[in-house]
């Protein structure tokens, strides 16, 4: 059991060594928050624009190593610290176009999760077997920011930093979750034998050590038994085309021209289905358009509704069509029409996770106080009820659009419907030339590994993707630019342990991070009570 100290900081049970107890002088404090600085920026480096995966450990081993032995609230500062260094500049295509403010609240408020990590890690710092209380602390960080509040943004969480290397394979067993861990706990460990050899305390440094290196090639082994690179080996194989039409011009007025976005597709799909007659291109059995592809409601318009015929009869294939629709009452939705050349629109998906302040603005007359930003969205996108899965030319597949590749749950329950194969639609046109379309594509391709399909990832503007269910890219677009893919897929039935488990893992992780934190601190939170 903890006791507490005369300063109120958790100190080791009687008869165990006390920790030695780093400086307080201000020099300390600013090496502890310039490393907690350093710790955010090698994360960030982990992501797509830099794609340096090998760093991400370093971010967990730097907040570790800067909380060790602290008190809560100097924790949360230093995680604070580590959180905004990460997420402000990783989410600074969210101001491309709508200013500064609602940039830097965002990555407030994720850093704001960071700090609850940072102080729960320095509470379990003194704890037995720290490591792997601090590193599951980071999952359950992950797990309450991309739940709460409005549904949670999952965006960032360093399993989607792993688009290559050993630690990537663990999403077939665990998800994004498990992936997060092990990186988290290879950086906590590293953070163990540091300061085990800053004490000269050598076996305990070098059994840290040797964690660190077990954990990657844990990764590395657990390869063997997943899904290959073949996007053709597995299952019946269907013939599927991603067009990326592109957009007259970046930004968010790309849908003022919104005949202009619907024609481009019209013409890529017929453009196509030219190539195939002429023996240049093979037949599609489907064919994937992107969200926004027809901002005009095709149940609406007769116009829009010709044109995307036009274009399904041209290619004689179903065309997955992404939609904004009219309905219910005031609102409108973001939906995927299924299309097809004889029979016209037939099943739908709307968009479960419409984004908040994006698609949807709650608390509108309040939000509007600090921006009138919140007006730009002119009516509430509604929220979808039912799971991605849509039959189309005699393939299911597990369809999620835009922000929800990165929701756990609602790729798993589209897949877990009998999806062959993954689709994500996605219009990337209001980030401008920014990272934010090759950090999705990297969550796509965690996606593609923890369910053993591939995945069909079509933009209005790029990134559109092949991706293999090894994660890898068969295909990938430019940004800007018009684009069309096609390729046999194989409509894959076998379930990868982490479909099994579902959320087991990451629950899991939660409760023994929380648990040890409670395990640690409350001890000595009661005698604090007692003694007032």
């Amino acid at each position: 059991m903890l006791a507490s100290d005369t300063t109120g900081t958790l100190a080791p049970p009687p008869g165990r060594e006390p920790a030695a107890r780093p400086g307080r002088g201000l020099p300390a404090r600013l090496g502890r928050t310039a490393l907690a600085a350093a710790g955010g920026a090698l994360v960030f480096l982990a992501f797509p624009g830099w794609s340096l995966w090998w760093l991400a450990p370093l971010g967990p081993a730097a907040l570790a190593l800067a909380a060790h032995g602290q008190r809560a609230r100097t924790g949360a500062w230093l995680g604070l610290v580590l959180g905004l260094t990460c997420f402000v500049p990783l989410l600074s295509w969210s101001g491309v176009f709508v200013g500064a403010l609602p940039w830097l609240a965002l990555a407030g408020s994720q850093a704001a999760y960071v700090a609850v990590l940072g102080a729960a890690t320095a509470v379990v710092s003194r704890w037995p077997a720290w490591p792997l209380w601090a590193a599951a602390l980071w999952v359950a960080q992950e797990a309450l920011r991309g739940r709460w509040p409005f549904g949670g943004f999952a965006w960032g969480r360093l399993g989607f930093s792993q688009t290559e290397g050993p630690f990537l394979a663990l999403a077939g067993y665990g998800g994004a979750p498990l992936v997060g861990f092990a990186v988290a706990l290879t950086g906590t460990l590293l953070a163990a034998a540091v300061l085990a050899g800053a004490r000269s305390r050598r076996r305990a440094a070098a059994a840290a050590l040797a964690g660190a290196v077990a954990v990657p090639l844990a990764g590395w082994a657990a390869w063997a038994p997943l899904a290959g690179p073949s996007l053709t080996a597995g299952g019946r194989t269907a013939t599927v085309a991603v067009v990326q039409g592109g957009v007259p011009e970046p930004g968010l007025d790309f849908n003022a021209r919104r005949r202009a976005v619907l024609d481009n597709h019209v013409a890529q799909t017929v453009r196509l289905a030219e190539a195939v007659a002429a023996g240049e291109r093979p037949r599609p059995d489907l064919v994937i358009w992107p969200e926004n592809s027809s901002d005009i409601d095709p149940f609406a318009n007769a116009d829009a509704a010709r044109a995307i015929s036009r274009a399904a009869a041209a290619v004689d294939a179903p065309v997955l069509v992404g939609a904004v629709v009219d309905g219910p009452g005031e609102f409108i939705s973001n939906t995927a029409i299924v299309w097809d050349p004889e029979d016209g629109p037939g099943d739908t998906y709307v968009k479960q996770h419409p984004v908040p302040f994006a698609e949807y603005v709650p608390f509108r007359s309040f939000f509007r106080l600090f921006s009138d930003k919140v007006d730009l969205v002119r009516r509430d996108f509604a929220a979808g009820t039912e799971p991605g899965v849509l039959d189309i030319g005699g393939t299911r597949i597990a369809d999620v659009i835009c922000f929800e590749v990165v929701d756990d749950g609602l790729v798993r329950d589209a897949v877990r419907a009998g999806a062959g194969m993954v689709v994500v639609q996605t219009n990337n046109a209001t980030f401008g030339y920014t990272d934010e379309s090759a950090q999705q594509v990297a969550a796509a391709q965690v996606r593609a590994v923890e369910f053993g399909r591939s995945v069909a990832l079509a933009s209005t503007s790029g990134i559109s993707a092949v991706i293999a269910p090894d994660g890898s890219l068969v295909h990938a677009s430019g940004l800007y630019t018009s684009a069309v893919f096609v390729e046999e897929i194989a409509q894959r039935d076998a379930a990868t342990v982490a479909e099994r488990v579902g959320a087991g893992p990451e629950w899991l992780l939660t409760a023994l991070g929380a648990g040890a934190v409670l395990a640690a601190a409350g001890p000595a939170l009661a005698r604090r009570r007692a003694v007032a």
